[in-house]
């Protein structure tokens, strides 16, 4: 995932889009819902959030015009280095901080044996990597993820490839080359899901490159969308707007997978996006949409290990349908507890400590 909220990455003087913020988080809760249901409930078409996984799309796609936003305009004057710095302050640190839980969720899980599957050489390496983020999907009994001790880092590795490429040269492309670009890489799209099925691929070895065209297409558009100022005023506020971004991810999942998931991706995630940095909030729901930003890349970041978890506690204990949903249920709620804690604890003061020591004043 991507940014937490649109405010960490952009200049004090400019506009606020506190309702990205807050989508921001309605997808993250999307995706730990998505994930607890994909163990709970492994047919996906009896998954009433079968296509939480979409909020990645969405990420890349929020991402791509709060990159633009943020930086088009300084990116020249502020230079590589400090740009590099910037976003490894704002995102490494939970990078960090997920692999840490998933690895001593590992070791320390009640619902398995005490002891490891792997030596200590492997472990270390498997650790490293995700730290690191380098790929290696080493793991078979965690279905090859990218990053085994914390899964959902997959979509930070190409966040950090798209923001390599930004700074590199994609802040000043021209805007009719990057509208090929994106009919390209949405062309792309449609191969993915007409090849799979659908196009939740790219967190793991076999579908690696998934990944790449997933985060191309929703990224390129997200830049599209600022520089072209697509956006739309409207008065839906973040209720309406948070309710269409919720039918994304609760649509059903089957045989019109190719037809609703690339219209998802090419179409309604854009719109979404044109629609929040174009609506007004009002004042009542100032402070929702900032705890809903505020806890969702935390969120994004730290919830996977507690879903291993989850996973051995169904395989051990095998609880009845209403036991299963509850946890489901408590287990998202304290996820979110935990990561406002994580937020005001870690991921706040770490930042700011890191850019005392490595910011230009």
């Amino acid at each position: 995932m991507n940014d937490n909220t649109t405010n960490q990455s952009i200049s004090k003087t400019k506009q606020h889009f506190q309702i990205l913020d807050g989508l921001r988080g309605i997808a993250a809760v999307a995706v730990v819902i998505y994930h607890f249901m994909e163990i709970a409930i492994t047919d996906y078409s009896k998954n009433f959030m079968a296509h939480g996984f979409l909020a990645v799309d969405f990420f890349f796609c929020l991402s791509g015009f709060v990159i633009a936003y943020a930086y088009d305009d300084r990116i020249e004057k502020m230079g590589i280095w400090q740009f590099l710095k910037l976003r490894l302050i704002r995102l490494h640190p939970l990078v960090m901080f997920g692999s840490i839980l998933g690895l001593l969720a590992y070791l320390f899980d009640p619902f398995v044996a005490p002891l490891p599957t792997y030596n200590f050489e492997k472990i270390f390496l498997i650790f490293l990597s995700s730290i690191l983020l380098i790929p290696y999907p080493a793991m078979p009994d965690r279905m090859f993820n990218l990053f085994s001790f914390n899964a959902p880092a997959w979509s930070l590795f190409w966040e950090y490839i798209a923001n390599m490429a930004f700074v590199l040269g994609f802040h000043s492309i021209q805007k009719h080359f990057l509208m090929i670009l994106t009919v390209i890489s949405g062309l792309g799209i449609i191969y993915i899901n007409y090849r799979a099925g659908n196009v939740m691929g790219g967190w793991g070895g076999p579908t690696f490159w998934d990944g790449f065209i997933r985060l191309c297409y929703s990224f390129f558009v997200g830049l599209l969308i600022y520089r072209c100022n697509w956006i739309i005023k409207n008065n839906l506020g973040f209720i309406g707007i948070g309710l269409l971004l919720t039918l994304a991810f609760i649509m059903p999942y089957g045989k019109w997978n190719l037809i609703t998931e690339s219209f998802a991706i090419i179409i309604y995630f854009p719109f979404i996006v044109a629609l929040g940095a174009g609506a007004s909030l009002s004042n009542r729901l100032q402070k929702l949409c900032d705890f809903s930003g505020k806890i969702s890349y935390p969120l994004y970041m730290s919830h996977y290990w507690a879903l291993w978890i989850f996973a051995n506690y169904l395989t051990k204990n095998k609880p009845d349908f209403f036991e299963k949903y509850m946890v489901v249920a408590v287990g998202t709620l304290l996820l979110m507890g935990f990561s406002y804690l994580v937020t005001v604890f870690f991921d706040i003061p770490v930042r700011k400590n890191l850019g005392r020591l490595f910011l230009k004043k």
